[in-house]
């Protein structure tokens, strides 16, 4: 592995899912590296940008391959790309340390559809589960409930898309 500090950032999207009254998507982790304690579990879909592939096009791939949701609408992008590192201690565990961490492109989207639609527990594609379980949750909450070190970057998603909780 090389050193910490020259490793590049893996290229990856996020999703900020608002349903109709403002809240946002989440879902529980049960596992994988940055899986710390069970109140810092939950997250928003996001995932890796596959190579060739553009953010958007990742975007809807990601969201349904960890939803099933299809019925959307677009309502932003974010301005630029968004960086945080994960824990030297996990750099080995996470995307075979490879990565210092990830550099994200993020989409604000409106749920569209009805909410028997969402199924994450058996997701598209025959992928295995990401999630456990999954609620709409107020966009003031979402930092606490993440791992800490993605808490700058769900902070400045939250700042640029607050408008659509309304």
């Amino acid at each position: 592995m090389a050193d910490y500090e020259n490793l590049p950032y893996r290229p990856c999207v996020g999703i900020m899912l608002f349903n109709r009254k403002g809240r946002v998507f989440i879902g529980r982790r049960t596992e994988g590296p940055e899986h710390v304690d069970m109140t810092h579990a939950w997250q928003m879909p996001q995932g890796g940008v596959d190579r060739e592939e553009d953010p958007w096009p990742a975007a809807l791939r990601e969201l349904y391959e960890e939803t099933n949701v299809t019925s959307i609408e677009k309502l932003a992008e974010s301005k630029s790309w968004l960086s945080y590192d994960i824990p030297r201690d996990i750099v080995s565990q996470a995307w075979k340390g490879k990565f210092r961490g990830q550099t994200q492109k993020w989409y604000a989207l409106r749920f569209t559809g009805k909410e028997s639609e969402i199924d994450v527990l058996h997701p598209a594609g025959g992928h295995e589960p990401e999630f456990v379980e999954w609620r709409w949750e107020k966009l003031e909450r979402l930092p606490e409930l993440v791992v800490p070190f993605k808490r700058k970057v769900y902070e400045q998603v939250i700042d640029e898309f607050r408008a659509f909780a309304r």
